[in-house]
């Protein structure tokens, strides 16, 4: 199929409910309002196309680069083709999925994310935070907990929203797997407020991290 065929297609599938809910969420004008199960069994019968994924990357369709972060070949790209890639994101959505589908499988994932924790770009450096909570989850024992914390303190309430979600993610992380950090960790929460008041449907643990990081510590336990 050809980047064209694979539009039209997309257009096709477009629903004005799901548009508006992508706008909400903080998607571009450049989007057709496609459901995401939809376009997973485009990409199952596309299969893998390194070539066309990029093709229909620089589109800067939404559902184009979904689609693109399913069907691309994560170790055929450079380190810099990657970190162009991430800094050329259209929304959060299609953040997590190259995330979890394209950098997660890179070799080099690890110098960018050390790279992308300093960057000013908000895509970068939400990936950046991203895989750092990522790791810090694993149990890795190279970070320097008290700088990410004092980071976080500082940055987190200036942060822009899409980073400040990955950021926070790092902080829950802490506080949940480093007992010897969990009262920082926590006290850091509660001074921010951070999604003190986001709305959780009933069962489900909110991102507001003095109760994430309790509901999470009594599973554990």
């Amino acid at each position: 199929m050809t980047v064209n065929e694979i539009l039209a297609q997309l257009k096709s599938l477009g629903d004005d409910a799901r548009r508006a809910h992508n706008t909400k969420a903080g998607a571009p004008d450049n989007q057709f309002g496609v459901k995401l199960g939809d376009i997973r069994s485009m990409a199952k019968k596309i299969k893998t196309d390194h070539e066309l994924a990029l093709n229909l990357w620089d589109t800067g369709n939404v559902e184009a680069q979904l689609l693109a972060t399913l069907i691309i070949k994560p170790k055929s790209l450079s380190a810099d083709e990657l970190d162009e890639i991430t800094r050329s994101t259209t929304c959060a959505q299609v953040a997590d999925w190259l995330n979890a589908y394209v950098v997660a499988q890179h070799p080099g994932k690890e110098a960018l994310r050390e790279k992308w924790m300093t960057a000013k770009d908000r895509w970068a450096a939400r990936a950046g935070w991203n895989f750092t909570a990522s790791r810090v989850n694993k149990g890795a024992d190279d970070l320097d907990l008290p700088a990410l914390l004092e980071r976080i303190e500082n940055e987190m309430p200036k942060a822009m929203p899409e980073v400040q979600w990955t950021m926070n993610n790092t902080l829950a992380a802490i506080g949940i797997h480093h007992p010897e950090h969990r009262k920082r960790a926590i006290a850091i929460g509660e001074k921010i407020g951070l999604y003190r008041d986001w709305p959780v449907s009933k069962g489900c643990t909110p991102p507001y991290v003095p109760v994430w990081v309790e509901v999470m510590v009594k599973r554990q336990d």
